[in-house]
């Protein structure tokens, strides 16, 4: 089968700086695929070029079977790429609701009917329909995860892409939003999470990717992986013995 998303020897030079280095890569449509790694392994570069907002400076990005390296950040949103960011940026002085319209008129390229009912769908999903129209500047952290969040769902993708999207969160807020991270998965969504909260992604993640100077350093279900020595040393700071 044609995987969902492919990733064909792709690297991403800065001068002298390899951040990801001839990375290979296939997602399966309806996967749930988790990566962590060190700071500076390359996993937010990676988003970066699967969303096109850098260009890889070799190799191939390929959705659905379609080559889409070439492809600007919006026409790949069109195709159903959604991404959250570390730290969320919403449209502050707009309401929550009016943030959502934005991603899918413009995002998902929807009419406006469409649009209305997919972010008030959105907004049900994500706990926020009692928030619609709140400003965004008045939302609390977990709020805001959960606003950026919606907005990458409001394109209605097939692939979503998290980037750390738990950090900053209580222990209990994390679990609220591995909940609902765990609903939008059981309705068909691709998800391809970055995480350094291990717990959170091992309860929704069929298979666990580390990456180490922009390279794979090991793969496959997620506690066989934690449990490498390599992935201890590298990932945990712990000395093989």
């Amino acid at each position: 089968m044609t995987p969902l998303l492919k990733l064909d020897a792709v690297s991403k030079f800065y001068g002298a700086l390899r951040a990801v280095d001839e990375l290979s890569l296939d997602v399966a449509d309806g996967e749930a695929l988790a990566v962590i790694g060190p700071n500076g392994a390359g996993k937010t570069t990676l988003f970066n070029l699967i969303s096109g907002d850098v260009a890889p400076s070799k190799g191939r990005v390929l959705f659905g079977g379609q080559d889409m390296t070439a492809m600007a950040p919006h026409a790949r949103s069109r195709l159903g790429i959604g991404r959250s960011y570390q730290i969320p940026h919403p449209f502050t002085n707009m309401s929550v609701f009016e943030n959502l319209l934005v991603g899918a008129i413009f995002g998902g390229h929807m009419s406006e009917r469409e649009s209305y009912q997919r972010c008030s769908d959105v907004l049900k999903l994500t706990g926020l329909y009692d928030k619609a129209n709140v400003p965004a500047r008045t939302l609390t952290l977990l709020q805001r995860k959960r606003l950026e969040l919606a907005r990458a769902l409001a394109i209605d993708p097939k692939l979503l892409l998290l980037d750390e999207i738990a950090g900053g969160l209580t222990e209990y807020e994390c679990a609220e939003l591995v909940n609902t991270i765990k609903d939008i998965h059981a309705r068909g969504t691709t998800i391809v999470w970055i995480e350094h909260i291990v717990h959170a992604l091992i309860s929704i993640a069929s298979r666990l990717i580390v990456m180490n100077f922009g390279q794979v350093l090991a793969e496959g279900d997620p506690r066989e992986v934690m449990a490498k020595p390599e992935v201890r040393e590298v990932y945990m700071g712990m000395p093989v013995s």
